[in-house]
């Protein structure tokens, strides 16, 4: 007798599907969810939001998603094509950068244009999950209250994260609470906290802009007239132009990694938003200090 072989195809599950663009995003809105749908984060650990790809099957899950959820602002650039396509087919949609106090871009390339790095502002996250709970508690097979309670026990998570934040910058001297990135991916801190953004090594809202000799001449200026010691690198971007400035500065600075555009595989050290919160304030506080 043949006995037929069970199990070489992934189970589908019966639970409503909820597509998320990011992996910062994935991350709160499974939080919101619990266990009341499948969600399925399309970018990976560790990668870039602007230019990450997705699989044939990911794409055809996306166009079957009960909801999908993507930062927008012209962040997820290597993506655009499928959420142009989704969007044309009405698979409904929450875009969070739609639900926020938007922030343009104040200088560099970029200067004018929306700028997408909401997340780095915990309370503008506050108003990206209010506007998801009201999306997902309108999915037919959720639990309008246990979704409604899942949102506000992290929303109190993310209100204590806003405060110790707060009390941690409180100690940076206002001299000398001045940021130096690889690219503008902190506008929505420096608004929340407090803090100058004096120059960024790619001169625009993107990874996929490169530096000119004269960018680089005018942010060692404005390096050296400030007067600060740290160059903030992203985890997701190697920290070669940082280091490239630090010997083009021709002073003695420190490189200090931040995770800011994407999480980490688990057990890597910021493997979940408020984590990932904790850990860039601990690190800009020290380098500042």
């Amino acid at each position: 007798m043949i006995v037929g072989v069970v199990g070489c195809a992934p189970a589908v599950s019966d639970r409503p599907l909820i597509v998320v663009t990011t992996n910062i995003l994935g991350d709160v809105v499974s939080n919101v969810v619990g266990d009341e749908a499948e969600v399925l984060t399309l970018m990976k650990p560790n990668a870039d939001p602007h230019s990450f790809e997705i699989s044939a099957r990911e794409a055809s899950r996306l166009h079957g998603a009960d909801l999908l959820v993507s930062n927008g602002l012209g962040l997820e650039e290597g993506l655009q094509q499928h959420l142009d396509s989704a969007a044309a087919d009405d698979v409904p949609e929450l875009v969070a950068g739609d639900h926020i106090d938007v922030l343009d871009y104040s200088a560099g390339d970029a200067a004018g244009m929306p700028d997408s790095h909401f997340w780095t502002d915990p309370a503008r996250m506050i108003d990206v999950v209010n506007a998801l709970t009201i999306a997902v508690t309108g999915i037919d097979g959720v639990d309008g209250a246990a979704i409604t309670e899942n949102a506000a026990s992290y929303v109190d998570q993310l209100g204590a994260l806003d405060q110790q934040m707060t009390d941690a910058f409180a100690g940076i001297p206002d001299d000398t609470r001045a940021l130096v990135t690889n690219h503008h991916v902190f506008g929505y801190l420096a608004d929340r906290f407090g803090f100058r953004v004096i120059g960024t090594i790619i001169p625009g809202g993107t990874t996929l802009a490169a530096p000119s000799a004269s960018d680089l001449r005018d942010l060692v200026s404005a390096f050296e007239e400030a007067g600060v010691r740290t160059i903030f690198a992203e985890s997701s971007q190697p920290d070669r132009l940082a280091q490239v400035l630090a010997d083009e500065a021709g002073i003695d600075v420190s490189v200090v990694e931040l995770y800011t555009e994407s999480l980490t595989a688990p057990g890597d050290g910021a493997d979940d938003y408020l984590t990932m919160m904790r850990v860039n304030t601990d690190r800009i506080v020290t380098g500042l200090t």
